[in-house]
């Protein structure tokens, strides 16, 4: 029995640097494929890391993001290290989030459904995860059948972009501004 804890601890080292090495948030499957562990395994191992980070000691955590599980700073040290750090963390999109992040900047305020209708995907995933790294928010509602949310970018997303208003976004060409227009 003592050997099965060893070799657990092993598995969870190994999930600990899969996390840690990722930048998105991944998915129990993602990382069970990724580390070539069982999803069983991979369980009991985010089960362990969760126990092992909320110990007083510990500065990051292990948080659940848009269905998926990353390693976060702690809220209590966060608010302290954002201003540094904060840049960096947000450099770290994939591009999905990316291509939703740049309709909402060139087309802003935009709802959920206009993003899918230009992307062609839901963007609900990417939304949260834009809002979670400050870079986009809810800025209010289109008046319109079920007043859906429009978006919008932040401060941070200028501060980020190195960008003193939207305004100074870089224009679009002809054939670059018709990839942003809805769907008919």
């Amino acid at each position: 029995m003592e050997n099965m804890d060893v070799n657990l601890e092993k598995e969870m080292g190994l999930v600990e640097t899969v996390l840690f090495l990722d930048s998105e948030p991944l998915t129990l499957a993602t990382i069970s494929k990724i580390s070539s562990l069982s999803q069983d395994v991979v369980e009991q191992c985010l089960e362990g890391l969760k126990e092992k980070y909320t110990s007083e000691n510990s500065g990051i955590e292990l948080s659940k993001i848009t269905g998926g599980w990353t390693l976060t700073p702690k809220k209590e040290f966060w608010e302290v290290l954002k201003e540094r750090y904060g840049n960096k963390n947000a450099g770290r999109l994939s591009r999905s989030a990316m291509e939703v992040l740049s309709i909402i900047a060139y087309k802003q305020p935009i709802t959920r459904a206009e993003i899918e209708s230009i992307r062609g995907v839901p963007p609900d995933n990417m939304i949260r995860l834009l809002e979670e790294r400050l870079l986009v928010k809810e800025v209010g509602k289109k008046d319109a059948p079920g007043r859906p949310s429009q978006f919008g970018t932040t401060k941070d997303f200028l501060k980020f972009f190195g960008l003193n208003s939207i305004a100074d976004l870089p224009r679009l060409d002809e054939k670059e501004s018709e990839r942003f227009e809805l769907a008919r």
